[in-house]
């Protein structure tokens, strides 16, 4: 009998329930036995950990077409790492780790399917922390949108985010929700978003992003404050000499 992929992941069966998720509800938490696999077949779900002193920060977004859970297989016995929780309504395929196993020893096309999902997990997490290394926080924020919106996935025409607030984008941006507010009003003022409920991305916050095309060459600034004066090279030769500050006499 040919095995059937879409219908593996589309349909319950023995070691397979099909599960429905409200916004906020969790598919597991941090620190729960880690014992099955989810693939989420439609809605968002995002990843979160929490600290020991209880802070709490979002590492990842996840859409419609991806695995949630996938350190269920490393080990019997294990924990999650991190909490899985519904930002919108989910439907998914919650498939037992030894049928999981079981499936991916048996099938080429699953375990073809799940080796290619592994990859651009991996690839996603480095550009993440390159991300985080060099960029700045409007340009993360821009990407984080951009990751939100699915530029570049078919059937997303439209663009939409689902609901979010500030204070997560800040916590995936590491920045503060005071920031995050300044440059969602300056990518709404210059065309690249909209919000009326829901906020939608346009193509032109890509091309800001490919291109490096942001407006301001400092924008992690908040509106109001000094800009430091760059010292005139007379000026530097004259402290470098131990001469008098030129800058501060003027």
């Amino acid at each position: 009998m040919t095995f059937d992929l879409a219908a593996f992941l589309e349909e319950a069966g023995v070691g397979r329930t099909l599960v429905h998720l409200q916004p906020m509800q969790a598919f597991f938490s941090q620190g729960s036995s880690a014992d099955s696999i989810y693939y989420l077949r439609t809605g968002r779900a995002k990843l979160t950990v929490v600290s020991q002193d209880g802070k709490e920060a979002t590492i990842a977004l996840l859409s419609a077409g991806q695995f949630i859970g996938e350190e269920s297989l490393a080990s019997v016995g294990g924990l999650h790492l991190a909490t899985a929780s519904a930002i919108e309504i989910c439907t998914a395929l919650k498939i037992a780790r030894g049928e999981m196993i079981r499936v991916m020893h048996e099938e080429h096309a699953f375990s073809e399917m799940f080796l290619k999902f592994l990859l651009t997990r991996s690839m996603r997490t480095q550009a993440d922390l390159v991300d985080q290394l060099f960029n700045s926080s409007e340009k993360r924020l821009a990407r984080i949108l951009l990751l939100m919106a699915e530029f570049g996935e078919p059937g997303t025409p439209e663009h939409l985010i689902p609901p979010i607030t500030q204070e997560t984008l800040a916590e995936m941006v590491g920045t503060t929700r005071s920031r995050v507010s300044f440059f969602m009003n300056r990518f709404r003022k210059l065309g690249l978003i909209e919000y009326n409920g829901r906020i939608r991305v346009h193509k032109a916050l890509l091309n800001v992003v490919l291109h490096d095309q942001f407006t301001e060459r400092n924008p992690e600034r908040p509106p109001g404050s000094a800009t430091p004066r760059v010292r005139s090279k007379p000026a530097k030769r004259a402290l470098d000499a131990g001469g008098p500050d030129l800058e501060e006499a003027n």
